[in-house]
């Protein structure tokens, strides 16, 4: 996929970043020593994948982030070269580490996470501040978990706020902080499965179900809802229709930052004026290509090109 127009600006908030190291193991031994057969250390959090994955698609954006201490300073530098900007703001104490353990045989992939800074008022306003500035006119992506220090309603906040600097909200979070956030009507969500799930309050067992319940809370007020289905693809509900997208078959070797690439594809084709069917498409093509990577590495480029032609877009009529 080439860029083949200007796109509308783009900025995403990481309010909670983390350095990611992922591990993969033959097996694991209870009270053993075992030596990882790979190791990787990638910056992480969800607005930063984001950002990482438009980078990766020719899309320009502006990475709004919170780092502290050495841990900060590494993700810093890690990050050069994976974003085309990034403003970042200083805290006091260290930024997170989360550890992702992947173990062969059997299968399991566990996902550790651990507890970032406290964040002052003083540099919440200033890293909101630069994220509204950015999107002005654009897009502003919230996504991820909040730290501590950052009320649950702040999603919800910069919902209406960013629609007062002429930009659409973009949401990609659970439980409270989501609810919040739908009072105020964003442009999009980006719930997987489960995530869904918990805000219905019951399971959602089939297609059928997953959609009914997805055209709900688009009928409440949101633009577009697309919910991550693993395996079975993604759906995308929206003012015009309903999309399905199958995912493509590819070896998985960990999902660790597939719903970040699938966001940065949406908002890339959307930011381009494409439609939602090719949104869809796009989304699933680099979630499905940084399911094939290991640890919490994203797609690539190539990866995208590749898998594209593979995807089929059904309409659903409803």
């Amino acid at each position: 996929m080439k860029q083949v127009r200007t796109a509308l600006p783009i900025a995403t908030l990481t309010l909670n970043p983390c350095l990611d190291v992922s591990y993969e193991f033959p097996t694991l031994v209870p009270d053993q020593k075992v030596r990882a057969d790979h190791t990787r250390f990638d910056p992480g959090g969800n607005g930063i994948n984001v950002g990482r994955a438009l980078k990766r698609l020719g899309v320009p954006a502006t990475n709004c982030v919170l780092l502290g201490g050495e841990i900060g300073l590494l993700v810093e530098r890690l990050l050069a070269g994976e974003l085309d900007h990034l403003e970042r703001v200083r805290l006091a104490g260290e930024t997170r580490i989360n550890c992702t353990v992947l173990e062969k045989s059997p299968r399991v992939q566990y996902e550790l996470d651990g507890s970032g800074p406290e964040v002052p008022p003083k540099a919440l306003q200033a890293v909101t501040d630069h994220l509204l500035s950015a999107a002005q006119g654009g897009f502003g992506v919230l996504t991820g978990s909040l730290p501590a220090g950052v009320p649950t309603e702040i999603y919800g906040d910069l919902v209406q706020a960013l629609r007062q600097h002429q930009a659409r909200a973009v949401v990609d979070t659970r439980g409270a902080i989501l609810n919040h956030a739908l009072t105020y009507h964003p442009f999009l969500i980006k719930p997987n499965r489960y995530e869904l799930e918990l805000h219905c309050g019951h399971k959602l067992p089939t297609l059928d179900a997953v959609f009914a319940e997805a055209r709900h809370i688009q009928e409440e007020g949101v633009t577009y809802v697309c919910v991550s289905l693993g395996g079975e693809g993604a759906i995308l509900v929206g003012p015009e229709n309903s999309y399905h997208a199958m995912a493509p078959h590819v070896p998985v070797r960990s999902t660790v930052g597939a719903g970040d690439a699938l966001v940065g594809g949406l908002m890339a084709a959307f930011a381009q004026g494409n439609s939602p069917a090719e949104a869809l498409r796009l989304g699933v093509s680099c979630g499905s290509g940084t399911a094939s990577k290991p640890g919490t590495a994203l797609f690539q480029r190539d990866d995208v090109d590749r898998l594209l032609p593979d995807i089929k877009i059904r309409t659903l009529n409803r």
